[in-house]
């Protein structure tokens, strides 16, 4: 049974990546349009562990560079800024990545993000070992009314 496990997670049939009590599912990333230099990801991360843990940033081949972000409340402005010192991955807990909150950063983009892309995306914890997850390109308006079909049934 694990030799068959094992070889249907290599084939890539399970969505969800996991190590050292980190699970990550449902990454996916905005499309973007030329001229954008940056790009946000989004996913639910949940920590197994047995102790807490933070997201402290990543790589992928699509962007120069990686950091995880939040919005901000400046002056009534509605800001994105670094979250310092990474994301705090509370064991037992889970955290979701989404539009409007917490998410990962592609800063430098090298080309556009387009609907259908797929592009792996390396996770670097403080503790947990690194994670690689698929990250697929989905366009806003279909993302947020994959979340509204996914909000009416409960699982």
């Amino acid at each position: 049974m694990k030799k068959l496990l094992a070889a249907l997670a290599l084939a890539g049939m399970f969505q969800t990546t996991s190590a050292a009590g980190i699970e990550i599912d449902d990454a996916w990333a905005r499309t973007t349009v030329q001229g954008m230099s940056m790009g946000g990801v989004f996913m639910d991360i949940e920590n197994d562990g047995k102790t807490d843990d933070v997201l402290t940033g990543g790589s992928t081949p699509v962007a120069e560079k990686v950091e995880i972000h939040t919005h901000v409340n400046d002056n009534g402005v509605m800001r994105m800024r670094e979250v310092e010192g990474g994301l705090a991955l509370p064991k037992g807990g889970e955290v979701k990545l989404k539009p409007g909150g917490y998410h990962v950063m592609l800063m430098g983009l090298k080309a556009p993000l387009q609907a259908g892309q797929k592009f792996p995306l390396t996770l670097n914890f403080k503790n947990a070992k690194s994670q690689t997850v698929t990250v697929e390109v989905k366009n806003p308006a279909a993302s947020q009314n994959t979340q509204k079909q996914h909000g009416a049934h409960h699982h």
